[in-house]
């Protein structure tokens, strides 16, 4: 089957997959089925978690950046898209259900807040990227860590944007939206998790992506070898960046509620161990220790009798097996087979049959020898 038929087929799957999910996710529910609400947005969050350990994945595990900022750039991205459709997405809605109608309209204003959340995270990751990035290791850390203090602390001290008590809608005396609409739901956060994920698995397997891979064996031999190591190493940030602005994005449109205490740097440091539990290197790893983390702390809210009040030392203990039983991680860098997310590659000419016997050009030349 030609490749671009597989892709065509695997969007058409993937699409109706998650339609389906959404529906049956949703208070209507599919054909008469329906998911309680509160695993309907476990769910939702899962996928959420999803976009930020692949996208973090890029810089920690592809290119070995050691980075603790991961929940900033989300906070950018759900503050300045929130703020968009609170104070200024309303007026061109109306006019755009005037002459698409009312879901569309909805859908393509959602999807420019999204873009632009994305933009705006991307021009951080870009300011906080061209200085840090010449630092290394520990060094690195302390100055994402110290960033993603710094946006929280700006934001705590923003009236308009609700301040310490919380952005759930306009603040007075400025006029908006009352409440932040519920425009993502698991079609969105599910689409743009699939979107994460093929975008940073041939990011990867590009030209770029084995640039970032040398630069984490040995940036010093990357140097070595003429490639400009804090360019990619500030690509790679931009790019990590701008995903986190859209799960930030999601975030805030999802819950309808945004608070600093919801990106404060446990978040970064819970983030990190998705993809240290999933395997650094490892996309499905990543998706993995996303499903995981978020998924394992409710489940473990279900334990009978005394044991619940124990559930954070089993949460933890757990860790701290799974660590040391496998320290690379679940998967390591291994990956499970998509190979429909490759693009075409050209076969090499010494694998192509040469002459009636279809012997390998390669094969036939060593047999001359």
């Amino acid at each position: 089957m030609p490749t671009f038929v597989k892709r065509i087929l695997g969007l058409v799957i993937v699409v109706g997959v998650l339609v389906a999910v959404n529906g049956w996710a949703s208070r209507d529910g599919l054909f008469g089925f329906g998911l309680p609400y509160y695993y309907a947005e476990l769910l939702s969050l899962t996928g959420i978690s999803i976009i930020l350990a692949v996208s973090l994945n890029l810089i920690t595990g592809f290119t070995g950046q050691f980075s603790i900022g991961h929940a900033g750039f989300m906070a950018v991205g759900a503050y300045s898209s929130v703020f968009l459709t609170v104070y200024f997405s309303q007026p061109v809605e109306v006019w755009l259900t005037g002459l698409v109608g009312a879901t569309v309209a909805q859908a393509l204003v959602f999807l420019g807040i999204i873009l632009f959340g994305a933009l705006i995270a991307a021009l951080a990751g870009l300011v906080v990227g061209i200085p840090s990035l010449r630092l290394r290791g520990d060094y690195l850390a302390i100055v994402t860590l110290g960033f993603a203090e710094i946006i929280r602390i700006i934001i705590l001290n923003i009236d308009r944007v609700g301040g310490a008590t919380g952005f759930r809608g306009a603040v007075s005396p400025w006029e908006g939206r009352a409440i932040i609409p519920q425009y993502a739901n698991f079609l969105w956060i599910g689409g743009f998790a699939v979107i994460t994920i093929v975008v940073v698995y041939n990011i990867v397997r590009s030209d770029v992506g084995r640039a970032l891979i040398s630069i984490r064996e040995d940036e010093l031999a990357a140097e070595a070898m003429g490639i400009n190591t804090t360019r990619y190493k500030v690509l790679a940030f931009v790019i990590s960046s701008a995903f986190a602005g859209i799960a930030g994005s999601l975030f805030g449109h999802y819950r309808q509620f945004l608070h600093t205490n919801d990106f404060q740097f446990i978040r970064s440091i819970e983030i990190i161990i998705m993809i240290v539990l999933g395997g650094m290197g490892s996309i499905t790893g990543a998706v993995l220790g996303a499903i995981v983390i978020t998924i394992l702390p409710e489940l473990l809210r279900q334990l009978p009798g005394n044991l619940i009040h124990y559930r954070l030392v089993i949460y933890s203990a757990l860790l701290i097996v799974i660590m040391l039983t496998r320290p690379q991680g679940v998967m390591g860098a291994r990956e499970f087979g998509i190979p429909w997310l490759k693009r075409s590659q050209k076969q090499p000419e010494g694998d192509k049959p040469a002459g009636e016997k279809g012997v390998p050009i390669a094969q036939s030349q060593e047999v001359r020898k």
